[in-house]
């Protein structure tokens, strides 16, 4: 993986969970079921996973450099 895909993938990430996040609030405020939020919860842990495994992964391809 190429480092300008490596950044991009990252910014997609990022902001795939800040919307996540800010949905995830504005439901709530709006009187969202219990299991909506958990569904915006449990998609935020997976999208946080996915970017510390990207991270990680960026760190070991850095340090092999």
């Amino acid at each position: 993986m190429t480092l300008e895909r490596s950044f991009h993938e990252l910014d997609e990430l990022v902001l795939h969970l800040k919307g996540l996040v800010l949905v995830r609030k504005l439901r709530e405020r709006r009187g969202a079921e219990p299991n909506e939020v958990e569904m915006y919860t449990a998609e935020i842990e997976r999208a946080r996973e996915r970017l510390a495994n990207l991270v990680r992964s960026g760190s070991a391809h850095e340090a092999a450099v």
